[in-house]
């Protein structure tokens, strides 16, 4: 039987892992692990380790902490279990995993620990780690997604990234980038660090980077609120602004498709393509009045939604079309009404867009942009399309109607330019024409102005654009070769294509490290039978091959 679909879904009133509390300009987030509460059968949850499921109702309380929360300026990230403070990504989830599953799980938990360090600069949220216990693995990448770490010393509790050692992958979650590119730590001393199983605890991890702060276990609350105070008085958040409520998507879903307000995705499972339409607005309402049935930001939490369930759900539809339908004038006019506004829900929305947005460049499938009569692929619906390995304009009349006048156009705008910047730092245009600044200058001078398919093919904006007698055959033979190819080295080509340029946290993240970890777990030396991932934990040591490639 087929395991059920994972669903996304949650609220902290039915969290059964982490524990939400606002006291004023501080939110307590604590974990606390329900052993028995793992997301698939087979496996506890020990020692406050996680899996998806946990990870999922932590994703959920970063996003309402930004949106119905503007009062909160510190996020303290805890433990509710005494002496253990997270032992990471849970072993046996690991070892009984499809690679599929591991790697989806890795992607979601690090874009989820990109979640604190974007609020923390971007939303005057900043996040500290009140590390009580042992904290090894994923627990420890928590730790260092956040601003500050304070740990407690008792001469036992450590900080620890053993999967080297003791497992034979690598930090799935940015475990080794973050130690050196975020927290300095000299490469010889990261080195002993990363293969030591046994971790590093007191003056030592503060001498070399790992915590910013050790605390007696009895001044260690005390420290702590002290420390998120200092961050709160620091927090440009306002003052006296209320929250909005983040309601349950209004969601279809069929054995063919999903469909939302604003998106929508109809599978072809026999091509594995799935079409996705995104929706202009038909009411440019203003979001200050409007909270989350504003356009934008129920378009940005639907999408999300869809890719996350795409990725998860659908392994087999490798390509993705996306389309895009309504009117230009009203997706610039909201666009407007939100990217000038300054107020801090309209900056929530820009930056969620810009989150999706990145979810996207790091989703590993084939995307492809249909642009027809009728779409509305304007600002920052255009970078939806600037986000695919291709672009496809069409050159006439409407397939259905050729009688009709309308033709397809794209229309630039500020957003364009760096509202909406991908992992590498840069503008999805500066990406685009990397190299070749004088061309992005050269389309500024077109922003707000129709391009035909004929300009934007002439300006380099899209792949090809086909008349209306060619473009049947032309997507047609697209689709079927890629279909044809090999899904994993599509993968990597796609990734590698995506991501020019200068190297950030986050590239090297899902760039070098993701791309590692994915092939080392596939390698015997981890998965094998007699390999360190599944030998853990069964008193057998693992068996390597031992040579280097």
């Amino acid at each position: 039987m087929a395991p059920e679909a994972v669903s996304f879904d949650r609220h902290p009133d039915s969290y059964r892992h982490w524990r939400l509390r606002v006291d004023g300009p501080i939110a307590w987030l604590d974990l606390d692990v329900d052993s028995g509460g793992g997301i698939r059968p087979g496996y506890e949850l020990k020692l406050n380790s996680y899996d998806l499921g946990v990870d999922i109702e932590l994703y959920d309380a970063t996003q309402r902490l930004r949106f119905s929360h503007p009062e909160v300026r510190a996020v303290v990230v805890g433990s509710a279990k005494d002496k253990v403070f997270c032992a990471g990504a849970n072993i046996r989830m690991l070892a009984a995993s499809p690679h599929e599953w591991k790697v989806n799980f890795c992607k979601f938990t690090n874009e989820t620990r990109n979640g604190f360090e974007d609020a923390s600069e971007h939303s005057g949220q900043t996040y500290l780690a009140a590390v009580n216990g042992t904290c090894a693995g994923g627990g420890y990448e928590i730790a260092l997604a956040c601003e500050k770490i304070l740990l407690v010393d008792d001469n036992s509790s450590t900080v620890a990234l053993p999967e080297v050692p003791l497992l034979g992958v690598l930090p799935g979650t940015g475990g080794l980038t973050r130690v050196v590119d975020k927290r300095h730590v000299r490469k010889d001393r990261a080195d002993v660090f990363a293969t030591r199983p046994d971790g590093v605890k007191g003056r030592t991890a503060v001498e070399w980077g790992l915590v910013d702060e050790i605390v007696p276990r009895r001044d260690f609350a005390e420290t702590v609120r002290e420390r998120a105070l200092e961050a709160a008085r620091a927090s440009a958040r306002p003052e006296g602004a209320t929250g909005i409520d983040l309601p349950p998507l209004d969601r279809t879903v069929t054995e063919d498709g999903l469909r939302y307000q604003n998106v929508s995705a109809r599978f072809d499972r026999g091509t594995g393509v799935a079409t996705i339409t995104v929706l202009g607005p038909r009411d440019p309402s203003d979001p200050r009045e409007t909270g989350a049935a504003s356009w934008l930001l129920a378009l940005t939490r639907e999408l999300d939604d869809l890719i996350l369930r795409l990725r998860t759900n659908e392994p087999g539809l490798g390509t993705w079309l996306l389309c895009s339908e309504g009117e230009a004038d009203a997706v610039r006019a909201h666009e407007d009404l939100v990217l000038h506004a300054d107020h801090w829900l309209c900056n929530e929305i820009v930056h969620y867009y810009k989150r999706v947005l990145k979810r996207l460049d790091v989703t590993s499938r084939s995307l492809v942009a249909l642009i027809e009569p009728g779409s509305c692929f304007t600002g920052v619906l255009l970078e939806l399309a600037l986000a695919c390995d291709r672009q496809y304009m069409l050159d006439g009349p409407p397939i259905d109607d050729e009688a009709s006048e309308d033709r397809a156009s794209l229309v630039l705008t500020e957003a364009n330019f760096g509202t909406f910047p991908m992992g590498n730092g840069l503008s999805r245009l500066d990406s685009r024409f990397y190299g070749d600044p004088g061309q992005v200058e050269k389309l500024r001078a077109e922003i707000g102005r129709p391009l035909s398919p004929s300009d934007a093919d002439e300006l380099g904006m899209v792949t090809m654009a086909p008349d209306d007698l060619d473009w049947e055959d032309e997507i047609r033979i697209a689709l079927e070769g890629r279909a044809s190819l090999s899904p994993d080295a599509l993968t990597g080509m796609e990734a590698n294509h995506r991501f020019v340029g200068p190297e950030t946290i986050e590239t090297k993240i899902f760039g070098r490290l993701s791309a590692w970890q994915n092939w080392i777990f596939t390698r015997p030396n981890a998965s094998g039978e007699e390999g360190a991932l599944r030998r853990y934990g069964t008193g057998q040591k693992a068996v390597f091959d031992r040579k280097r490639v």
